[in-house]
C-alpha cells in the first residue's frame, strides 16, 4: 500500500503554499515532475505536462487543475480604501482575515475585516498612498494561510481544491518512473490552468475534489465521507465502460472506494473531453469546507487515489473496445 513519504509531504507544503495566480505554484509543480518526466509541455496560461513515451501513439491523460480563491482590486476610495471583485469563479469571501495584495512591488499585506461591504485596508491615507504602495485596479488578492496537518491524519489548506489532485497526479508519475513500469502507452500528466482538451488523447482519468457530504442533505447531495477512499464519479461525461474498468482494478487490489452521481449540468473537468469524444473517468477526493481557508482532506483518501490511478494506468486494456454501440452492417 503507497504512503506519503516525507520527501513527498515536503513537496505538498511547498506546492500548497505557492500562490497559483502567480504561476509560483505551477513552477514548483513542474520542477518536481521533471525528473520523473521524459519531456515537459507548457501553454501560453501556465499549464505544464509530464510526458512519458511520447512516441507511442496511443494516448492516456491524467490531469488536475490548479486553483485558488483569488479576487481581483476591483476600486480604491479616496480616503484609501480598497473594494475586490470575484474572479468569475463565485467564491465566497472570509471575513475577519488577512490577506495579501499580489503587486508589481510585491506583497502588500492588508485586512479584510467584513463580509459585507467587502472592503481591503492596508493602512493607507488616501488614494495615492495606496497607488504609490504598487496598488492598482486588477491586483490580485489571495489569503496568506498555510498547509498543515491536523490529528495527524488530515490536510488542511486553503486550496486543497484542486492542488491536492495536481499532488496525486506527480506522485502517480513519480511511482511509475521509480518502479521502472513499462506502459504500452504515451502518457501526459496533465496540470491545467485552463481547460481544454490539446492533447486530444484515447482515455482520459481526471482528478479533482468534491464535497464530505456529512453536514449536507445526503438525499440530495448523496453520501461521502472523508476517510472512506477516493469518490468514483457517475454522470452523463463519465464513460461506463472505463469506469467499470476502474472498479473492477479497484476491488481486485482490495483498495476501498466511494461512487458519487454527479450529474451534469453543473459542468465537471470530463465535459472537455466527453465533447471531444473522449473516453474519460473522474476520481475525486472528498473534502470539507470547500472553498474556504480550512479546506480538509484525509491523508488516507489521498493515499489510496494514488495507488489507486498507479494500477489503473499499469493494468489499463488498452486493447479493450470501449464503445457502447457497434455498427454491424457489411
Amino acid at each position: 500500500m503507497y504512503k506519503i513519504s516525507k520527501k513527498s509531504e515536503y513537496f505538498l507544503y511547498k506546492y500548497l503554499n505557492a500562490y497559483s495566480p502567480t504561476v509560483d505554484a505551477q513552477k514548483i509543480w513542474m520542477k518536481y515532475i521533471e525528473q520523473y518526466s521524459d519531456s515537459i509541455e507548457t501553454d501560453n496560461y501556465g499549464t505544464v505536462v509530464g510526458v512519458i513515451n511520447q512516441k507511442n501513439t496511443f494516448k492516456i491523460v491524467i490531469e488536475a487543475h490548479v486553483d485558488e480563491m483569488t479576487w481581483y482590486v476591483n476600486y480604491i476610495t479616496d480616503d484609501g480604501i480598497i473594494y475586490v471583485a470575484l474572479n468569475g469563479r463565485g467564491r465566497p469571501l472570509t471575513h475577519s482575515k488577512r490577506v495579501n495584495i499580489h503587486t508589481k512591488n510585491g506583497i502588500i499585506d492588508g485586512l479584510l475585516p467584513y463580509k459585507t461591504p467587502t472592503f481591503i485596508d492596508i493602512g493607507a491615507s488616501n488614494k495615492k498612498e495606496v497607488e504609490n504602495l504598487g496598488v492598482n485596479v486588477g491586483c490580485m488578492v489571495t489569503y496568506p494561510d498555510d498547509f498543515f496537518i491536523m490529528n495527524n491524519k488530515y490536510f488542511v489548506g486553503r486550496a486543497l481544491y484542486n492542488k491536492i489532485g495536481g499532488f496525486i497526479i506527480a506522485e502517480v508519475m513519480r511511482l511509475i518512473k521509480e518502479k521502472n513500469v513499462v506502459l504500452p502507452y504515451g502518457l501526459y500528466v496533465r496540470n491545467s490552468v485552463q481547460v481544454g482538451n490539446n492533447i486530444n488523447p484515447n482515455i482520459a482519468i481526471i482528478t479533482d475534489v468534491c464535497h464530505d457530504t456529512s453536514i449536507f442533505d445526503k438525499k440530495i447531495n448523496g453520501e461521502v465521507k472523508s476517510g472512506l477512499g477516493p469518490v468514483i464519479n457517475y454522470s452523463p461525461s463519465i464513460h461506463n465502460n472505463l469506469r467499470e474498468q476502474i472498479i473492477f482494478i479497484a476491488n481486485k487490489n482490495n483498495l476501498s472506494f466511494q461512487r458519487l452521481v454527479s450529474p451534469s449540468p453543473p459542468p465537471l473537468c470530463t465535459d472537455a473531453y466527453y465533447n471531444n469524444g473522449v473516453i474519460s473517468a473522474l476520481i475525486s477526493i472528498p473534502i470539507r469546507y470547500m472553498n474556504t481557508t480550512v479546506e480538509m482532506a484525509n491523508k488516507k483518501d489521498i493515499e489510496n487515489c494514488i495507488h489507486l490511478m498507479f494500477e489503473i494506468l499499469k493494468n489499463i486494456d488498452i486493447n479493450e473496445n470501449f464503445k457502447y454501440l457497434e455498427n454491424h452492417l457489411s
